[in-house]
């Protein structure tokens, strides 16, 4: 199966492609700033409120910013989006390029991308804006 096919929304696909899998770029960091709610029956489900931290540019000239993310939990959300029939999932890990800086998030079965937590350790970890930060790594029947 061609992972692309089910990929839109790409930031530049040759890259994303590049390597084993398909990899994801990050639109948007959030912070958790006060908890939401979750009950069993739904009735008091109550949204996190959220807000993005500050972004710098490194150098004048860049096209990009950065996120300096200190240690602690977050949400990324994704550029891309993922349109898989009903039958299929995906598996989505975390880069390598990204747990060997002290992050990452957990390995995640899904059939659409939502936000994904992301966790930062030690003295946290600079992340430019499109980033490819996870990697789809298969497509399996449910």
């Amino acid at each position: 199966m061609e992972l692309g096919q089910f990929v839109e929304d790409t930031v530049h696909e040759p890259t994303q492609t590049d390597g084993p899998g398909f990899d994801l770029t990050v639109a948007e960091v959030f912070e958790v700033d006060t908890p939401g709610r979750i009950d069993f029956g739904g009735g008091e489900l109550e949204d996190a409120e959220m807000t993005s931290p500050e972004r710098t540019l490194r150098n004048p000239d860049d096209d990009y910013e950065w996120w300096h993310l200190d240690s602690g939990q977050y949400l990324l959300e994704y550029n891309e989006s993922l349109s898989l029939p009903s039958d299929l999932v995906a598996e989505i890990q975390t880069r390598e390029a990204v747990r060997e800086r002290g992050a990452f998030h957990p390995t995640l079965t899904v059939q659409s991308l939502g936000r994904v937590p992301l966790s930062v350790g030690g003295a946290g970890v600079s992340l430019k804006e499109n980033a490819r930060v996870s990697t789809i790594v298969g497509i399996d029947r449910r």
